[in-house]
């Protein structure tokens, strides 16, 4: 559960990331606790006369969205989105990302995919040096899940389904998750390659070369990181 500062910096970053939405933009709506602030913030706005579409990122964010009153595409029919706003489990400063701790990384990477502008937004507890300490979500179909399970042994992982309520948690596409343990990962691209190579996987929860911008908010200020800084270093 997050802390009473956890959620104001949620807070704080929801409000900055809101404020790169333009006019009658199509919005990614991420999945998680500080998008779910954000999707309120942008409902606000809404309320005052900003007129945007929603593009969710997860049943749950669909129902949400749909409750606040802001109009929705289906993921499967959109081709391009202005600025999509969600958050991650962690990130490093050169913008490698594990996302997937709801259980919605697969859109959520379709979403960040489309997406010209792509924010996403943390409290500062999310910020490391290297990625691993937050295991690696990794979606995978039913009928491969051995096969899987058998793969990411040889790549040194450690398996532990995933459970919800003492039931096999199932992702929105009938899916299982897989949270796997690969230590401290030193080349995160690396391994996401080697993922991408087993057969049964949907998606895995690294995400590189998918952000164009990082809010974290710390000690009452948000902090902004920009791919292109990154890029003229």
């Amino acid at each position: 559960m997050a802390n009473d500062n956890q959620n104001l910096e949620k807070l704080a970053v929801a409000k900055a990331a809101i404020k790169f939405v333009k006019n009658n933009d199509v919005v990614g709506l991420g999945t998680g606790s500080t998008a779910t602030i954000a999707i309120k913030e942008l409902a606000k706005l809404m309320v005052n006369g900003l007129k945007i579409i929603g593009v969710p990122s997860s049943e749950a964010t669909k129902e949400l969205a749909a409750s606040l009153g802001i109009p929705l595409l289906e993921l499967g029919k959109v081709n391009s989105i202005d600025i999509s706003i969600d958050g991650a489990d962690e990130f490093t400063e050169n913008f490698e990302l594990i996302k997937g701790g709801g259980g919605a990384l697969f859109r959520e990477k379709i979403v960040a995919s489309l997406s010209k502008n792509r924010i996403i937004i943390t409290d500062s507890s999310k910020k490391v040096n290297n990625l691993g300490a937050f295991k690696v979500p990794i979606e995978v179909l039913p009928t491969a899940y051995q096969y899987v399970v058998d793969q990411l042994e040889k790549l040194e992982g450690s398996v532990t389904l995933r459970y919800k309520d003492d039931k096999i948690f199932i992702t929105d596409n009938l899916n299982y998750i897989v949270d796997v343990d690969f230590g401290l990962i030193d080349y995160p691209e690396k391994l996401g390659v080697a993922l991408n190579q087993i057969d049964g996987i949907l998606a895995h929860g690294i995400f590189i070369k998918l952000t164009t911008t990082i809010l974290m908010a710390k000690d009452g200020n948000v902090i902004t990181y920009s791919k292109k800084q990154i890029e003229e270093n």
